[in-house]
């Protein structure tokens, strides 16, 4: 009996388990995975840890937003993580026969 429920449950969710597969290839390992978010969340858990307790909420979305701000202002936070140009060649509509001539 359990194992039919957790069949059925497969099959209804995996058309949205695999719709990262309609993007180009190139994207697919990032898209399934958040590697980068990731590495920021545990870099910032970690931070707090050091500290331990903050005196309020306030002082720790300080250290947080600072840690971002610094991210966002190093080149790591310039990475390019997707190619859109990639996605965007991918969505516009191949040139028809009839428009190739008369051009």
């Amino acid at each position: 009996m359990r194992l039919s429920q957790a069949a059925a449950l497969v099959r209804a969710g995996v058309e949205e388990t695999l719709s990262y597969m309609s993007f180009p290839r190139e994207h697919w390992l990032r898209i399934r995975a958040n590697n980068m978010l990731e590495r920021v969340m545990r870099e910032i858990r970690w931070r707090t840890r050091v500290v331990g307790n903050f005196p309020d909420g306030q002082s720790a979305l300080m250290l947080v937003a600072a840690r971002l701000r610094h991210i966002a202002g190093t080149k790591w936070g310039q990475r390019c993580y997707l190619d859109m140009e990639r996605l965007r060649q991918v969505g516009e509509p191949a040139p028809s026969a009839t428009t190739a001539q008369t051009a």
